[in-house]
């Protein structure tokens, strides 16, 4: 059966798009991308750009769409991280985008590479507006914990040694392309910071990385 709630508020409304009633579609559409930073930053974060905080409709619909099995809001979403790109990126030069590599268990979970999808979507999103866009996947993920159960020094342990480089792979494209990292949600940073020691590694240094969320930090009362 098709949903039929909103992944935006969960109420049942008319009109959904792409399974996202209007009004949720305004607050998205609202929403305007812009640079931030975990505190404190791993050391070798890139600059990050987000569209908005991990709050409201924007975390429900990224929520509905990683753990739920809402395929269809890959559209959707993938279009908005391409308006985060367009923020980042000098739309003079190429592109190269990097989404963070899924581990086997977690896309199996996901029922495939959510961020695969995501990145696609964005490519094909920047492609019409002219563009010159591809899509790079240098690197896999070794196993690791779920970084939802760990705390700030356990994510960044988990994330050293967390990615390797693909086979046949680690030759950098040809061109002077930005390279951006693509993630749906950025918290400490460590995963990030981890994905673009590995591509400094191949000899692509990131230029920055497009997220869809960044958490806020919770301060003691």
């Amino acid at each position: 059966m098709l949903p039929v709630e909103c992944a935006g508020c969960r109420e049942r409304r008319p009109g959904l798009r792409h399974g996202v009633c209007p009004r949720c579609v305004a607050i998205l559409h609202d929403l305007r991308p812009g640079p931030v930073r975990p505190d404190p930053a791993p050391p070798g974060l890139p600059p990050c750009v987000a569209l908005g905080p991990y709050a409201g409709p924007l975390r429900e619909v990224l929520l509905a769409y990683k753990d739920h099995g809402r395929h269809g809001l890959a559209r959707p979403l993938g279009a908005l991280l391409a308006e985060v790109v367009a923020a980042a990126v000098d739309p003079a030069r190429p592109v190269l985008l990097v989404p963070v590599p899924d581990t086997a268990a977690a896309a199996r979970a996901r029922y495939g590479d959510h961020l695969g999808r995501l990145a696609g979507h964005c490519a094909r999103r920047l492609r019409t507006a002219g563009w010159a866009v591809r899509v790079h996947r240098p690197l896999v993920a070794r196993p690791r914990a779920d970084s939802v159960t760990l705390d700030s020094a356990g994510r960044a342990a988990a994330a050293q040694a967390a990615f390797r480089v693909r086979p046949r792979r680690a030759a950098p494209p040809a061109g002077s392309a930005a390279v951006v990292l693509l993630d749906d949600i950025v918290t400490t940073g460590a995963t990030l910071a981890a994905v673009a020691g590995a591509l400094r590694a191949t000899d692509r240094s990131p230029t920055v990385a497009a997220v869809l969320a960044a958490t806020r930090k919770r301060r003691p009362s």
